[in-house]
């Protein structure tokens, strides 16, 4: 068996020849000029105003405030006023020529910027064959403001690849006027001055670009984060709710399929029918229970192990608030209307989220008093967990979870299609309050 290997080879004339990489970063080059500043260079961009939320403005009185999202718009009519004064006085040219020739390009950054750096390089030559003044070359006074007012604030409404252009363009300007084009040989020229001065503002701009574009990056990335945070533990919850339940569900149908084994012995010569009956029981409450272990099991963690003792109930708070009070937060319980036995997952739901209400107040609330109402009604159970403000806000640390049990607590009230408010008191507190609905007895019977 042989190998053999065949050469691909381009025949002589078939094709182009293979571009070299100095050929290829010419043209990505040439195609980013192209599209930053020739394709839709006089397109219609307004200056959007300036947010008022920052925070300096938010300080700012109601009318004020109104008129500084207008500041951008001040500031660059200010610029553009002071290029008029440069290039209307003592010009040695036509005043009112020369002021707007240099004006208007500022003026112009607010609705088309590329449009304005093109305009004030075309004002640029024009000021300074009008103006008498030589030793301004090739920019007069009102043209080198105005150039430069031009650079910044394009720089500013576009990306760091543009200014780099838009210097490059200006740098290119300033050679072929000082090698004979204008009078450089005897009054010298400024090219040197406006290089140096753009080239620094158009590097903190950069910077001030890459700066706004990280800490954006890091915003998302944070709120995408803390989304994330909210998602795994709104899962997590979730998967805790479904193993307390899969062993309330899965307690009860045990007893439902005992009894029902049990019940034929307990009456003396049971009729036929009450025995089959009973083993219909029975096999319906074995099969519900291995559905329910199939669907639920998946919700354990292979180190799961159920717990030996029964899930707690609203009769065990009085544990749950001793052993608050011995880690130093002072709670008062008050309970209202007949207390009544409750479905074992209305007892749990309401025992947990009391547990994390307490627990909040403990992290978030040091050393302040909390007081549990517990209010048995017609149509469900009433829970208010309400605790007074930190008396030392020092001692609060700021805690990663923050905010989570909140979310826990609103998927056990929405499992059971309760309802709950949480948010600060107006002391300076915090309250939890939740409306569990029972069904009452005989409603099943109407």
């Amino acid at each position: 068996m042989t190998e053999t290997t065949h050469m691909q080879t381009r025949p002589p004339g078939d094709g182009a020849a293979p571009r070299t990489p100095e050929y290829r970063l010419a043209v990505n080059a040439l195609r980013g000029l192209r599209q930053d500043l020739i394709h839709d260079a006089f397109a219609y961009r307004p200056l959007p105003g300036r947010r008022t939320d920052g925070r300096l403005v938010r300080r700012l009185p109601g009318r004020l405030r109104e008129y500084a999202q207008w500041l951008p718009h001040a500031v660059i009519s200010t610029a553009a006023l002071i290029t008029l004064a440069l290039a209307s006085v003592d010009s040695g040219g036509p005043a009112l020529l020369l002021g707007p020739l240099c004006a208007i390009p500022v003026l112009l950054t607010m609705v088309r910027p590329v449009g304005a750096f093109w305009a004030s390089m075309v004002s640029t030559p024009l000021a300074a064959v009008l103006g008498s003044r030589w030793g301004e070359w090739p920019w007069a006074a009102g043209s080198f403001a105005c150039h430069l007012t031009v650079l910044t604030v394009v720089a500013i409404r576009t990306r760091p690849r543009t200014a780099a252009w838009m210097w490059a363009l200006t740098a290119l300007y300033a050679v072929v006027a000082d090698s004979g084009v204008g009078p450089t040989y005897m009054y010298g020229t400024n090219s040197g001055p406006m290089l140096v001065i753009s080239a620094l503002v158009l590097l903190c701009v950069t910077v001030w670009h890459i700066r706004r574009h990280a800490e954006q990056e890091v915003t998302a990335q944070q709120t995408v984060t803390e989304h994330e945070r909210s998602r795994r533990t709104l899962l997590e919850e979730r998967t805790t709710i479904a193993r307390e339940l899969h062993d309330v569900v899965a307690h009860h149908m045990s007893v439902v399929a005992i009894q029902a084994e049990a019940a034929p012995y307990r009456v003396e010569n049971p009729p036929p029918e009450l025995e089959k009956a009973f083993a219909t029981i029975r096999e319906n409450a074995v099969a519900a229970l291995t559905e329910l272990r199939r669907v639920l099991g998946v919700v354990r963690a292979e180190d799961y192990e159920a717990p030996d003792a029964p899930q707690p109930t609203l009769a065990d708070l009085e544990g749950l608030l001793a052993n608050v009070r011995e880690a130093g937060l002072g709670v008062e319980k008050v309970v209202t209307g007949a207390v009544r036995e409750l479905p074992q997952g209305v007892e749990l739901s309401a025992y947990r989220i009391v547990q994390e209400a307490l627990s909040n107040t403990l992290r978030h609330a040091p050393g302040a008093t909390a007081r549990v109402e517990i209010g048995y009604v017609l149509g469900g159970l009433g829970l208010r967990v309400v605790n007074g403000p930190p008396p030392n806000p020092s001692l609060i640390k700021p805690s990663p979870g923050a905010g989570h049990g909140i979310t826990g607590m609103r998927e056990r009230v929405s499992m059971l299609n309760g309802e709950m408010t949480a948010g600060g008191t107006d002391d300076g507190g915090y309250e939890v309050a939740v409306f569990l609905p029972v069904a009452l007895p005989d409603e099943g019977d109407v």
